[in-house]
């Protein structure tokens, strides 16, 4: 029975089981400074592969992506002041249409009121007349003014469709949404 036991001693100290001490192999410290090591060129690497390739990359797409957005907001910003010149154009033209007629209404008046109730009627009918003229003449610009501003509208949302999605879109599609927009 000896013997016996000496074999079992001797095949476990041979397997190298009898007094080895078994734990978690970063937590032992005889391989610390291997692992620090390591942990160190991980992160240079990490470091340089971030700081060398990857920000660059991110930074130049975020600047492009800024240009292009001020680009566009500038140039929205130019659309919108022609638009309200526009706007400000038509209101003298109208402004300036209504005194005319109103100043041809009052000579009109002066006179008529001098004159013979026959000469008055005659006067008046005429002075119908240049209203009726005048008030085409607004209409008329009215409808330049607004197919101007339509205009307008049209270009300014191809361009900003255009530069957001870099294709144009069907000049029927953004009709059709300026013609919603207006509803």
């Amino acid at each position: 029975m000896a013997q016996a036991a000496q074999t079992t001693h001797a095949t476990t100290e041979a397997h190298g089981g009898a007094h080895e001490d078994v734990g978690f192999p970063p937590f032992k410290t005889e391989t610390f400074a291997g692992q620090v090591i390591w942990l160190t060129i991980t992160f240079v690497l990490l470091y340089v592969l971030l700081s060398r390739l990857v920000l660059p990359r991110l930074s130049g797409i975020i600047e492009n992506r800024r240009v292009t957005i001020a680009g566009d907001l500038d140039e929205a910003a130019a659309m919108k002041s022609r638009a309200e010149q526009a706007g400000a154009a038509y209101e003298k033209a109208l402004s300036e249409a209504k005194a005319r007629a109103q100043s041809l209404a009052q000579e009109a008046r002066s006179k008529a009121s001098s004159e013979a109730d026959a000469k008055r009627k005659a006067l008046e009918a005429d002075l119908a007349k240049r209203l009726g003229e005048s008030e085409a003449v607004i209409a008329q610009k009215k409808t330049a003014a607004m197919a101007n501003v339509r205009g307008i509208a049209l270009d300014t949302a191809t361009a900003i469709v255009e530069r957001l999605t870099g294709k144009a879109p069907a000049p029927q599609v953004v009709e059709a949404a300026l013609d919603q927009s207006k509803a």
